[in-house]
């Protein structure tokens, strides 16, 4: 009897220790990337080639695809996106694409907690769809990928990769909405001079105030304490500049320079020698 009691405390030891580690065969992976100022999570597992033809053969064309492996692949925006001139509203989705040779539809359905396909497929639960064009590349991808690549704070795209196949969907956000959204409701008498000058070099960079940039940022280098750093300093010059005060540019780069060379600043003191020739010329 002490000798079972024994082996079943042995294999019950052997049980609880156990740290065997084998690789799946499809990788988890997960995106999260910022595109202007929307936040998009994509979660998905990435099969593997494994010298196997994909399209029309292991994927055949023309059916729906969990596009990816195991569990939905899902992706999830915080603000509303635009693709292909439709809406989608902010939340979570699965990911389907039905692949083609010619096109490809792609597909952000309600549902995310289906095992693959779901069980039965509910048209209702298509937010949106869109039908994108496949390229071809010139070398194989052995894992299939999901990428987000931002292009500039309003636009970016999903880069589906797998084989020598790759399609991009392209989309919108709401950068300059939120973002002017945020300046109209924050900047009031409380602002502090980060604030003021957050809003006066959105305005400017957006090209969408070069006359109210001004002001804010001068509000803000009047609210600082002893010396004005001298990136707040370049930032003025160059909006002086946008507004066709080029003498006043010229001033103002002048002391970011000196400002800049204090602070040992190689960069900054290039780009002010570099702005004052120029605006020396005109």
């Amino acid at each position: 009897m002490k000798k079972l009691v024994l082996a079943v405390a042995v294999a019950l030891s052997i049980n609880v220790n156990a740290q065997i580690k084998t690789p799946q065969a499809s990788l988890k992976a997960e995106v999260d990337q910022m595109v202007g100022l929307t936040d998009i999570d994509v979660d998905y597992f990435r099969p593997a080639k494994k010298g196997r033809l994909v399209f029309g053969d292991l994927v055949p064309y023309g059916k729906v695809w969990r596009t990816g492996a195991n569990q939905n692949t899902t992706v999830e925006i915080d603000t509303d996106i635009e693709i292909n001139g439709k809406n989608l509203p902010a939340g979570k989705y699965a990911l389907y694409t039905i692949p083609k040779a010619e096109m490809w539809d792609v597909i952000f359905y309600k549902t995310t907690d289906n095992w693959g396909l779901p069980q039965k497929w509910n048209e209702s639960d298509v937010v949106l769809k869109a039908s994108v064009k496949p390229e071809t590349l010139t070398k194989d991808v052995e894992y299939f990928t999901i990428d987000v690549t931002p292009q500039n704070n309003e636009q970016g795209t999903f880069d589906i990769s797998w084989e020598k196949t790759i399609v991009h969907v392209p989309f919108k956000v709401p950068t300059h909405k939120i973002a002017m959204e945020s300046i109209n409701e924050n900047i009031n008498e409380n602002s502090k001079a980060t604030d003021y000058y957050a809003a006066g070099v959105y305005l400017f960079t957006s090209n969408t105030d070069v006359k109210k940039a001004l002001d804010y940022v001068n509000k803000s280098i009047a609210m600082q304490n002893g010396e004005v750093p001298f990136y707040m300093l370049r930032q003025k010059s160059l909006i002086q500049a946008a507004n066709g005060d080029k003498k006043g540019a010229i001033e103002t780069a002048k002391k970011s320079l000196e400002a800049s060379e204090k602070a040992g600043n190689d960069d900054y003191v290039k780009m002010n020698r570099n702005s004052i020739l120029e605006w020396s010329k005109s």
